[in-house]
């Protein structure tokens, strides 16, 4: 739990992959502009590709919570939940990290935060003053991602499949499924999720700090 309640919340949004995580990051950033809340993503703190693990097959996977810097996440989620602002390197696939965009996240008393292992860290589950879990059929995800990654990682479809049976699933039976029932919120993105969203604004409204 944030001890900062008084000044900020904390809102963490986890999920297995292509659930929705980040959509459903932006929507709520786009409902709470005007408290211009700070959107913090975890996917900008992988690790490079030659620190990450490999499976037997010499394959890369980044569907483990050592794929990500944990200590550099949760020194700078506690540095923006403090008040202070945080730079932070945009993470984008296949891209030269030095030639990252740099970001500065300014802190407000609304910080949004997404990522698989949101929950698992423990550092950063007791930063969380309110949790979303999103749910969505397997079979609806591995089809977000088999997208996502043909179109933006240039992956191939037999290599996403691999990917998704010896890597994703693994990991969400393991690092993600575990914290389902103790959200505080869980959000079905599927036909139900403009009823959900509807349902978990009102719900987050009654947590937010006053002023």
């Amino acid at each position: 739990m944030n001890n900062l309640k008084q000044k900020t919340i904390v809102i963490g949004i986890g999920g297995g992959s292509g659930s929705g995580k980040t959509t459903l990051l932006r929507r709520l950033g786009d409902f709470f502009n005007q408290e211009d809340p700070a959107i913090f993503s975890m996917d900008n703190y992988y690790n490079p590709i030659e620190a990450q693990q490999k499976d037997s097959n010499g394959i890369v996977n980044f569907d483990l919570p050592s794929a990500l810097n944990e200590d550099l996440l949760t020194t700078d989620l506690i540095t923006l939940a403090a008040g202070h602002p945080i730079e932070v390197k945009e993470y984008f696939f296949n891209s030269n990290p030095n030639k990252n965009v740099l970001l500065t996240i300014q802190p407000s008393k609304i910080i949004i935060v997404e990522g698989l292992f949101l929950f698992h860290y423990e550092r950063v589950n007791r930063l969380l003053d309110y949790t979303i879990f999103v749910d969505v059929d397997s079979d609806i995800q591995l089809d977000r991602r088999i997208y996502r990654d043909q179109e933006t990682r240039g992956y191939s479809r037999s290599d996403i499949i691999y990917q998704w049976e010896n890597h994703a699933l693994p990991c969400y039976k393991s690092y993600i499924l575990p914290y389902k029932n103790r959200a505080n919120f869980i959000y079905r993105n599927d036909h139900r999720a403009d009823e959900d969203f509807q349902k978990l604004t009102v719900s987050m409204a009654q947590e937010l700090p006053k002023t």
